[in-house]
């Protein structure tokens, strides 16, 4: 079963973009999942094509209107179409990697970028549109953040990374930060491999690995060990 992604969006010349390259981009290429860029200002008002309009109640900006982004998704997303619809917005559902796993898992994802002073809140309520962030900051546009979302999910579909402990043993799984790595010079500028890794016991790698973790974990991001 395919991964379908469907974005809605203002510029949907912006994609893939860098989804079209790595792990993603080869992804995309042998079908294992798929992607669809459709532009709201197709169903804009007039002969401009008008999408936005003035805030109700005065302030800063434009607004997208409700009647052109909800006849978007209305001739993109079937009506039982059984994807979340997500919008990106700061003041969403934080992405996480449980997050993740939860949508890569799915059958895939219709996602809205915003753009302006916001979405008018009525298309959000109206086309249950689910808000998600994916961190404390303000961006031009939806479409950055659509990307790190799809990325995120893509590369925990089956097929797509080539070690499945790839995608286990990596930060905020089980709600830790990741371990140290090292790799080939043994020295390099008198900074040695640790002797535990060269030692070949792998109970001891595992312990000094999760030990590691556990200390980054507590001095970086001591907020997950609550979780």
């Amino acid at each position: 079963m395919s991964f379908d992604a469907t974005i809605l969006t203002l510029y949907p010349d912006m994609f893939p973009g860098p989804l079209g390259m790595s792990l993603s981009g080869d992804a995309l290429a042998r079908g294992v999942w798929s992607l669809a860029a459709r532009n709201i200002r197709d169903h804009g008002l007039g002969r401009h094509r008008v999408v936005d309009d003035t805030p109700a109640g005065g302030g800063p900006g434009m607004v997208l209107r409700c009647d052109v982004l909800g006849q978007a998704i209305d001739a993109n997303v079937p009506e039982n179409d059984p994807r979340p619809k997500l919008l990106m917005s700061p003041r969403g559902q934080p992405l996480t990697q449980a997050f993740a796993r939860e949508l890569a898992a799915g059958p895939g994802v219709v996602i809205v970028c915003g753009r302006f002073e916001g979405v008018d809140e009525r298309v959000i309520e109206g086309r249950g549109l689910q808000e998600v962030s994916i961190g404390d900051y303000v961006l031009s546009g939806g479409e950055m953040a659509a990307m790190i979302v799809l990325d995120a999910c893509v590369r925990l579909l089956p097929g797509v990374m080539g070690k499945e402990a790839s995608g286990t043993e990596e930060s905020f799984e089980a709600n830790r930060l990741e371990y140290p790595h090292y790799t080939r010079p043994r020295e390099w500028e008198g900074r040695s491999i640790p002797d535990v890794l060269l030692s070949g016991n792998h109970a001891m790698i595992q312990r000094w690995r999760r030990q590691e973790s556990e200390r980054i974990t507590r001095e970086r991001r001591p907020d997950l060990l609550e979780r």
